[in-house]
């Protein structure tokens, strides 16, 4: 299990037909959401999130981790590292359609922390977030934030990860749509 966030060039973005284990992972903020024929769960973890989308037996995992993470091969729809920008689609069975784009972005010092007050500000009004602790008494703790959208057929879900350090942001989003 990961206890230190990883820097933001370590990380993956992977997409699974299946449930990974909770234990995987160390869990700081978490949210359901039951939604018309589907139900999903909304996690920040100490790399980035694990959303997990379920609906008549079929589930979709989305997760953004650091490369020493260890997880399973099986299964695996995406794995894509992080870096600069990209999307990406998958097309399941019964109608389901995944959709997502996601990118790295490194910021001038100050435009970042400008940047991280602004989704500080914005999430106290909705969605799931978590603000880490700093690593020494004059620094500012990175900040993950989880924004949903629900519509009776389909979740959209836009995450924002900040990562001090390195003067960068992880900024998501994520499309489950039933046709």
């Amino acid at each position: 299990m990961l206890s230190v966030r990883p820097r933001a060039a370590e990380l993956v973005f992977q997409l699974y037909g299946r449930t990974l284990h909770p234990e995987l992972f160390e869990i700081r903020a978490r949210r359901t959401i039951e939604r018309g024929s589907y139900s999903a769960s909304l996690a920040i973890t100490t790399a980035g999130h694990l959303i997990s989308w379920r609906r008549d037996g079929l589930t979709l995992t989305e997760v953004a981790a650091g490369t020493s993470q260890p997880l399973p091969q099986r299964r695996r729809l995406l794995s894509h590292r992080l870096g600069g920008e990209r999307s990406d689609r998958v097309e399941c069975r019964g109608g389901l359609r995944y959709q997502t784009c996601f990118q790295l972005e490194t910021l001038d010092h100050d435009l970042f922390w400008g940047f991280q007050q602004e989704l500080v500000a914005q999430a106290a009004r909705r969605g799931v977030a978590h603000r880490f602790e700093a690593p020494g008494r004059l620094d500012v703790g990175a900040f993950s934030w989880i924004d949903v959208e629900t519509r009776p057929r389909s979740l959209l879900v836009q995450t924002f990860h900040t990562f001090p350090d390195d003067s960068a942001i992880v900024k998501t989003q994520s499309l489950f749509e039933i046709s």
